[in-house]
């Protein structure tokens, strides 16, 4: 068991750069503080534009208008040239 564990020691340190308590400490900070500082933050926004397009989707619904589909309808391929043969008429 003491093998094992001794080269997965050696191979954590040589390819994550892992090198003594401080370094995976100094890691774990930087983690923690990318979570707050960054994914935590964007996750939230995420969830208040998915709440304010319910609401003005609800509001609209409610004084009886309809979305609208905003793509552009596919043309069809026999239309546009696109296949061979006739073309409909």
């Amino acid at each position: 068991m003491a093998a094992w564990g001794k080269g997965f020691r050696k191979t954590v340190k040589q390819n994550l750069g892992f090198r003594g308590g401080t370094n995976i400490a100094a890691w774990a900070v930087a983690g923690v503080a990318a979570y707050y500082l960054w994914i935590k933050p964007e996750r939230q926004a995420e969830l208040e534009r998915k709440a304010a397009r319910e609401r003005s989707v609800q509001r609209a619904k409610e004084r009886g208008w309809e979305e609208v589909e905003r793509r552009r309808p596919l043309p069809d391929p026999q239309d546009t040239g696109l296949l061979r043969g006739s073309k409909k008429n």
